[in-house]
């Protein structure tokens, strides 16, 4: 099992400067989305040349950390037709040269009818929305199939995929053995439902299984919005909030030995750490 950070959440730098960060703050690996964490890259098809991939693979892999899987966000129901094909682009690229970084998964959430804001929208939860999801990822998951890497999608509430059981339509529609999920726990909840966030865990285990590789470790509590007094999640330090984790760390450990464990803008890291790794004895 691997526990990673995605390398912007410590900042903007070489790989070999984020990679000795990382490994000081005693991570394994990082998500890596290369346009938002290394100076200089845009990580797009013409300027990820395999020469840059493999300079940026060495500079974490010289600090032992690996890079555990690449992200290549992009939201495929945007109205902007040339962002979701500039997206879709530079996704199949990465799955292209995924191997190139010595991992073979690519990861993507499934957007939003709020273009940029990637919030809820009623749009989003409809036959449509699964449909255009659907049209755009179907040859990305072919591609993946074509150069022996995973496309791995996240679902979330306020998304296009706003649960495992939506999810599973999408995997249903275009799953050909090369998709994978990442399980964003925290990010399928909101106020009306969190109270049954071990349901939910449980349902996308049973629904997806082995197809999860990935889980993104949040902790939160809820509380209320100080100017509008509206019930709402906020995000906490691991340990510190509702979630649970000293539950789940030791169901995923069992189920998924060889996981890969992702910090994503979680506050206090290094605390949040030691947190995770006494649950996983």
């Amino acid at each position: 099992m691997k526990i990673c950070i995605r390398p912007h959440d410590v900042g903007k730098a070489s790989s070999f400067e984020l990679g000795k960060k990382i490994n000081e703050m005693g991570f394994d690996g990082v998500q890596l989305a290369i346009a938002k964490a290394i100076e200089g890259q845009s990580g797009s098809p013409e300027t990820l040349t395999e020469e840059v991939a493999k300079e940026i693979t060495k500079g974490f892999t010289d600090n032992n950390v690996d890079v555990a899987l690449l992200g290549a966000y992009f939201n495929p129901v945007h109205s902007n037709e040339q962002k979701v094909k500039d997206g879709a682009a530079k996704y199949a690229d990465h799955l292209k040269k995924a191997h190139l970084f010595g991992t073979k998964y690519v990861a993507s959430e499934t957007g939003s009818y709020n273009d940029d804001k990637w919030t809820y929208n009623p749009k989003n939860q409809t036959d449509s929305a699964l449909a255009q999801v659907t049209n755009i990822f179907k040859p990305l998951v072919e591609t993946a199939k074509e150069y022996d890497s995973f496309a791995v999608v996240e679902g979330a509430w306020g998304h296009c995929m706003f649960s495992p059981e939506q999810m599973l339509r999408l995997f249903k529609n275009i799953d050909n053995g090369h998709m994978r999920l990442t399980l964003d726990l925290y990010n399928y909840l909101y106020t009306g439902n969190y109270e049954k966030r071990f349901e939910i865990f449980d349902t996308a285990l049973d629904l997806f299984n082995e197809k999860i590789v990935v889980f993104h470790i949040k902790d939160f509590l809820p509380t209320k919005d100080e100017e509008t007094g509206e019930d709402k999640l906020v995000q906490v330090q691991i340990g510190t909030g509702i979630m649970g984790w000293d539950i789940l760390l030791p169901k995923i450990k069992k189920l998924y030995p060889n996981g890969i464990l992702v910090f994503e803008g979680v506050k206090n890291p290094i605390e949040s750490l030691a947190f995770v790794k006494k649950n996983l004895i």
